[in-house]
């Protein structure tokens, strides 16, 4: 990609970091200018636009070579940076007794191979990038837990349902990172 004013290079990071050294490499820019993001990581693929998305920035592409993946993300010229409102959020152990009281619904938003390698019981798997998506698969009634690895995606992902209207959501955090539950 022709013009880009900065490289941040976030190899060797696992989420929540490439978004976190990426808003902090933005900040740095001026409206206009482009950013890129190297990573390995391939989480980010959908972290990155859907944090560009939630921030007011532009998210022009991915170039992937081998195992290392670039994103290019334009600054946007009013920062939607908001004000995160807290989403309500509830640690692995409070989710554990919630869960062993009757049935929840609980969507797991990591990618499909990271939800393979292991995940909390009964977890419905809706990757972060297709979370808009597939909406009409998540209830619009009763509790929804919404688990990442560290919080960072489930954070993102109440974001962009609250964008839609959902009032219902709780983030599970730290999640799978630091779970110590059953596992399937």
């Amino acid at each position: 990609m022709e013009n880009v004013t900065k490289t941040l290079d976030a190899k060797g990071l696992g989420c929540p970091m490439p978004v976190v050294r990426t808003k902090k490499a933005i900040e740095e820019l001026s409206a206009g200018e482009i950013l890129e993001v190297v990573v390995t990581d391939r989480g980010s693929i959908a972290d990155i636009p859907m944090w560009a998305k939630n921030t007011g920035h532009e998210y022009l592409e991915l170039v992937e070579e081998g195992d290392v993946l670039k994103h290019y993300v334009r600054k946007g010229g009013k920062t939607t940076d908001k004000e995160e409102t807290p989403v309500k959020t509830i640690t692995n152990e409070e989710y554990l007794e919630i869960a062993d009281k009757g049935p929840v619904t609980l969507i797991d938003v990591r990618e499909p191979d990271e939800f393979a390698a292991g995940h909390a019981p009964g977890a419905k798997n809706i990757p972060l990038g297709q979370i808009d998506k597939r909406m009409d698969e998540i209830p619009e009634e009763g509790d929804v837990y919404i688990m990442c690895r560290s919080g960072g995606r489930a954070g993102m992902a109440c974001d962009t349902l609250e964008t839609f209207g959902r009032k219902n959501l709780i983030r599970v955090a730290p999640g799978m990172g630091d779970w110590n539950g059953p596992i399937e």
